[in-house]
């Protein structure tokens, strides 16, 4: 049995009257202290790990002062506080041990677009790829690009000043902010807007925190003009973050806001900002161009750029090997073919943009020209893409990149601290071999890609930072790394901010470094707003990059065996792809209901990587306790269990705190399946929760939940009776208090009497066994799930029939228990047995060449993921999908007469096929095509219902918050001539539960469809 856990922070919680006076003063935010919202705020996408003394959410401008106003007072003035965006930070930029304060779980609201004026407004929160959805109708855009915009917020994008491709063209997040709305550390407000002349008086004669600032800035960009032109190097990445170089704009004009962008919360906390939009180009292309190295690539890439390019992009073969294996790459693979000599190892994506098309056309037909006769023999050819959709495929790719690089085996991991350099173009190809030769000859595998038309480089040497000989190598790495980039007359900080990178700020800065305190003391005084960062007082020294606690150095009592043992949650790198606020994006449903971090696949991973250290600590292994936890006398367990349950001592238990992350995941696998490091929350989860539940008693609802696949063929038995008590509100009632609600009623027709009737066979595997070859080739056997068979049994029926119009003869697999339910709660001893079980009847079918066909996505899926784990099962059957098998014979069925006229097909598929089968919607379309029908697929995320998710009653309110979300609106557009389909049971009760509509599985509207 694990032990009770106590989380033991160094950081100690600001005093209770701290949290008392901000509810006093009016804060309507939400205020978290506790030990799973510090855990998961500890970390970002950096090396470091520092836990926070407490979280602040505030709703809106109001509570930014009020927190500022009550910081004033004398009572808690030695408490810190660091602003935080999307926590995607490399570098520790939010990343405190005083007070996090997070705009994006609430002040999330864009507040004003003007098209004419091409200007919007936004709260902090805002996630970049949301505004540009909404700027979208109007023809704008927010140009800075960057690959984490689907998940990076304004703030975060103002407070770093970020970028990424494109940025020749386009500029960086200061090139386009017009205003920002800043509380300042004592609790005033301002507007900083670019000031004239006039106005920058009326600024600097306040006798204020505004007007000191505006007086220390104005007189340090007169006083050390000259100086300023002489440090700051003329680049398209020039020094943000206190830019004295763009104080004064081309016109005169003073511009506090080049001051504020890329100063990470330092100098004051971002409300609102006020955006400076584009149009959206009419028309683009990509160019990918093939090489044979990294080198030749990276080397072409000037000749790219000369052509006149919108923008040039390099990547290395480490990065496109690590492509290849995800999800992405299905979609994109045609536009990157392997050559007669092998695959590529390094490409260039050229991009090509124009205000119409025969514009496009020109500009591709003249830099194709180019490329197709230029000196470079050694390019291995090139793929054009003009679709807006495919186009926005590669750039996914492209985007993903940096998380894909820590989705390798074992402990030594590409991590950053170096990886945005930027150096002048020019000076780009010298500095990169220079580049690799010190990692090279430092022994160091590594990634490269990069913004080469703006000579910025993305490199991650890999490391194992729990390793006593690697963590030395982050400072030699870095002091080698400065002093190259300085050679080359570059920067440290291309586009992903300084954080505790600061350390270099006074090296590169050199005799403005004072002018920067300067500024820093009229903003913050007492150093209070992210101290350490970029600036600090004579008497305070800048974070070091070897000084801040690293997360390897908490891993280190793991050991490889436990990190490897739990589903990669311990090597979480922070790239926070689950925090993408896309409604229709499968990852990560829970966090998209709440917006608590928590509930996402990183919060995840980090409570389970924090537990696991608990337990290392006490010497305790995770493995050997589930061992002994199946072995354990029942009744004396159960004894002891209800005695922990009741024991007060256990309140404070960390475990709870874990478990109440775990509670939320809807077991959907979308994490498994889209996260580039293929962290696998259902998977860890599952083996949290046999432990958990080794120490404390389970809920009444997983007793029941357990068991469902054994009663159902009992309950269909006693189906009147079963139907009386679920529909019925006292049944509904007593079931609520099981901790169940939302339960399906039993339909009339009955899977077992239709097949008998119809003269399908049982798949014995003495029956299939007795088949002739030819009759095996003309052979199929479907493998309903238990909750498809009992309670939508028309999809099995249907899949026979079909079966049969294909010229094949249909069987059904004999009654099993597939186990899954078994598998998400936890029950992971009956569950490799019930596994083990099922795999030697598969097996022996298989063994016959008859192919296995599931029905329902999810439970056929367990049998690739959940069973190959599963100790004992040694499953080598291939239970095939239906649009797998379809595919297969297609021939077959595009023989066959359809009455499709007319009708519009649209499919809904489920978040588990859609993440963990990529090539699945492409094969539902070639199905349908080769029956002359364009198939269309909705853009939706998880239905909210997830297996038994959705039925447990604790989390139906996050169920049909997310069935809102996305698919209610394509249910409602349903009529006679949109058909719609699910692929999912759980998909199609959802819709039945909330809006009464029957949706049909594909099998069904193929049969319907198809002429006998």
């Amino acid at each position: 049995m694990i032990p009770r856990l106590r989380a033991n922070f160094v950081t100690p919680l600001p005093p209770a009257s701290f949290f008392e006076r901000l509810i006093e003063a009016g804060f309507n935010g939400d205020i978290e202290t506790g030990a799973a919202a510090r855990t998961v705020f500890a970390t970002d996408n950096s090396i470091y790990q520092v836990e926070p003394a407490a979280i602040l959410f505030p709703k809106g401008a109001e509570d930014l002062k009020i927190v500022a106003t009550v910081l004033s007072e004398p009572a808690f003035r030695t408490i810190a506080i660091a602003p935080r965006g999307g926590g995607t930070g490399t570098n520790g930029q939010s990343l405190t041990s005083g007070v996090v304060v997070d705009c994006s779980r609430h002040m999330n609201s864009i507040l004003d677009i003007d098209p004419v004026r091409r200007v919007a407004r936004v709260q902090a929160g805002v996630v970049k790829d949301q505004l540009n959805r909404a700027l979208k109708p109007y023809g704008l855009f927010f140009a800075p690009e960057l690959s984490t915009s689907n998940r990076a917020t304004i703030g975060g994008m103002v407070s770093t000043d970020a970028c990424g491709q494109g940025s020749c063209l386009y500029g960086k997040t200061s090139n386009h902010v017009l205003g920002l709305r800043i509380v300042l550390v004592d609790g005033s407000e301002w507007w900083s807007r670019p000031l004239d002349a006039a106005a920058l008086a009326e600024a600097a004669a306040r006798q204020d925190r505004i007007g000191e600032i505006h007086r220390t800035v104005d007189r340090i960009a007169r006083e050390k003009h000259d100086r300023i032109a002489e440090v700051f190097p003329n680049l398209n990445r020039y020094m943000t973050g206190y830019d004295l170089a763009h104080i004064r704009h081309p016109d005169g004009r003073f511009d506090l806001n080049a001051i504020l962008c890329g100063s990470e919360g330092t100098l004051a906390m971002i409300a609102e900002a006020e955006l400076n939009l584009l149009p959206l180009p009419a028309h683009a292309a990509l160019i990918n161009i093939r090489y044979g190295d990294f080198n030749t690539a990276l080397e072409d890439a000037r000749t790219l750029a000369a052509l006149k390019v919108a923008s040039v992009e390099t990547i290395d073969e480490t990065v496109l090997k690590l492509a290849k294996s995800d999800i992405v790459w299905n979609s994109i693979a045609r536009f990157f073919p392997d050559d007669a000599i092998g695959p590529a190892n390094g490409i260039n994506i050229a991009e090509v943009l124009a205000d119409d098309e025969d514009e496009l056309e020109r500009k591709l037909s003249e830099i194709t020209a180019a490329i197709d006769t230029g000196a470079n023999a050694r390019r291995r050819g090139y793929t054009v893409v003009r679709s807006h959709a495919e186009i926005e495929a590669i750039w996914s790719m492209r985007k993903r990149a940096v998380g894909l690089l820590g989705n390798v085996e074992g402990p030594v991991r590409p991590v950053p601290f170096v990886e945005d350099t930027a150096v002048p173009p020019e000076n780009l190809a010298a500095y990169i071999r220079e580049f690799r030769a010190l990692l090279d000859g430092a022994g160091l595998s590594y990634g490269m890609f990069g913004h080469v038309d703006a000579g910025v480089l993305h490199v991650r040497p890999a490391l194992d930072l729990t390793r006593a000989d690697h963590v030395p190598l982050v400072r030699n790495i870095s002091n080698a790394v400065v002093a190259l980039t300085r050679k080359y007359g570059g920067v440290l900080w291309g586009e992903h901010g300084k954080g505790v990178r600061s350390e270099y700020v006074p090296e590169f800065f050199g005799d403005l470094y004072p002018c920067l305190q300067e500024i820093k003391r009229a903003f913050d005084p007492e150093n209070r707003l992210n101290p350490g960062k970029i600036a600090a007082p004579s008497n305070e020294p800048l974070l070091k990059i070897d000084e801040v606690p690293l997360r390897g150095s908490v891993d280190r009592v793991l050991g490889n065996e436990i990190r490897a043992a739990f589903d990669n949650a311990a090597y979480c790198n922070g790239n926070g792809a689950c925090f993408d606020f896309d409604e229709a994006s499968p990852m990560c449903p829970s966090y998209k209901a709440t917006g608590d971090r928590r509930f996402s696949p990183k919060g995840r991973a980090a409570l389970m990587r924090e537990w696991l250290r608990l337990l290392a600590e006490k010497g305790v292994d995770p493995r050997r306790e589930a061992e002994r936890a199946r072995g354990a006398n029942p009744v004396f367990d159960l004894a002891r269990r209800a005695l922990n349950s009741l024991n007060p001592k256990n309140r404070d238990d960390f475990s709870h705190e874990v478990r109440a992350a775990m509670d939320t995941c809807l077991a959907c696998k979308a994490c498994a399946g889209q996260c580039p490091v293929k962290v696998s929350v259902p998977s860890f989860r599952s083996k949290f929760l046999e432990l958990y539940y080794g120490r404390y008693l389970r809920p009444m609802k997983d007793l029941l939940v357990a068991t469902i696949e054994t009663t159902l063929p009992l309950m269909v038995r006693m189906r009147p009776a079963y139907n009386l008590f679920v529909g019925t509100l006292v049944g509904q009632k007593l079931m609520h208090v099981a901790g169940l609600t939302a339960l399906p009623l039993l339909p009339r027709l009955s899977l077992a009497r239709e097949a008998a009737r119809l003269g399908v066979p049982i798949a014995t595997p003495s029956r299939i066994e007795a088949l002739s070859p030819d009759e095996r080739k003309r052979s199929v056997i479907f493998v309903p799930d238990s909750f498809t068979e009992h309670f939508d049994p028309q999809v099995a029926v249907a899949a026979i029939k079909l079966a049969r119009k294909m010229g094949l003869s249909p069987f059904l697999a004999a009654h099993h228990t597939n186990g899954k339910a078994l598998h998400v709660h936890g029950y992971l001893g009956r569950f490799e047995r019930t596994a083990g079980q099922s795999a030697v009847y598969f097996n022996r079918l298989s063994d016959s060449g008859v192919p296995l066909v599931g029905l329902d996505p999810s439970m056929t899926l367990a049998y690739r993921s959940e069973y190959k784990s599963a100790v004992g099962a040694k499953l080598k059957a291939t239970v095939l999908l239906p649009q797998e098998w379809l595919t297969a014979n297609v021939d077959r069925l595009g023989a066959l007469p359809s009455t499709a006229e007319g009708k519009r097909f649209r499919l809904l598929a489920h978040c588990t096929e859609r993440t963990n089968a990529p090539a699945s919607l492409g094969q539902w379309k070639a199905v349908f095509g080769r029956l002359g029908i364009e198939l269309q697929t909705a853009d939706v995320g998880c239905c909210g219902m997830a297996g038994t998710f959705g039925h447990e009653a604790r989390n139906r309110a996050i169920s049909e918050r997310l069935y809102a979300m996305s698919w209610k609106r394509e249910i409602e557009a349903e009529d006679k001539t949109n058909m719609l389909m699910a692929t999912g049971y759980s998909c199609r009760s959802q819709v039945k539960q909330i809006d009464h509509k029957r949706i049909s599985h594909p099998f069904e509207v193929l049969n319907e469809i198809i002429a006998d």
